[in-house]
């Protein structure tokens, strides 16, 4: 497919629009019914931490700005969400609650600066391992962070907690981030398996959603 600059930010600033706001339906539905069962703090603390991975990846490759900003909200979203569950869940008081998601931000963000002032002379002079090493990394934890939600699916026989919104918005997300890429001028193969792999472990979710939930439904009957 021919580089289209063009095309390329539209569909980067799409994605990274679905990517900044897949988290704020999840935010609303735990706010909203004061819980968090079903919703595995596994899954949105590895996003937090996959965030400043990824952050180092976009930065030092330099990618298209809607996808620099798009892991740093992403992260921040991703911690507000954790701290409902230690809240609601674990419940621990609101301002320890507030001193951890404070603290692992700033953990996270001087983690995310140090590596890209070590690793940007390397990338620079033409080593690109050592970036190829946090885009994948960031991909790891992306999908680790699902199967601990698949376990509350499993355990509880139905999607409970997760918001089924969020879900789809994200799926939408790495498809816009995944269209992106193929109008960029080499194709970018660790951020295509990222994003495809999102799209892929998403999609399981809103399927077992679609499956098991009346049948959680009439059970309950």
């Amino acid at each position: 497919m021919p580089a289209n600059a063009a095309a390329e930010n539209i569909l980067g600033t799409m994605g990274a629009i679905c990517w900044t706001a897949q988290l704020i339906p999840q935010i609303w539905k735990s706010w909203r019914s004061k819980d968090t069962e079903g919703l595995s703090h596994w899954l949105v603390i590895l996003w937090a931490c996959s965030s400043a991975f990824l952050g180092v990846y976009a930065i030092v490759q330099n990618l298209n700005i809607p996808l620099i900003v798009q892991p740093q909200l992403f992260g921040g979203f991703s911690l507000i969400s954790w701290s409902q569950c230690q809240y609601y869940g674990n419940k621990r008081p609101f301002k320890t609650c507030v001193i951890m998601s404070v603290s692992i931000a700033l953990v996270l963000g001087g983690f995310e600066a140090g590596m890209v002032f070590a690793i940007r002379p390397s990338y620079n002079a033409g080593n690109f391992r050592p970036v190829q090493f946090f885009g994948i990394f960031s991909c790891v934890l992306l999908s680790a962070g699902l199967f601990p939600q698949y376990y509350e699916i499993y355990k509880h026989r139905e999607v409970i907690g997760i918001s089924v919104l969020f879900m789809l918005v994200d799926l939408m997300g790495g498809v816009f981030s995944d269209l992106s890429l193929a109008f960029k001028p080499k194709f970018d193969a660790v951020a295509g398996v990222t994003y495809s792999l999102v799209v892929l472990l998403d999609g399981i979710v809103i399927l077992a959603a679609i499956i098991l939930n009346p049948l959680a439904r009439r059970r309950r009957r």
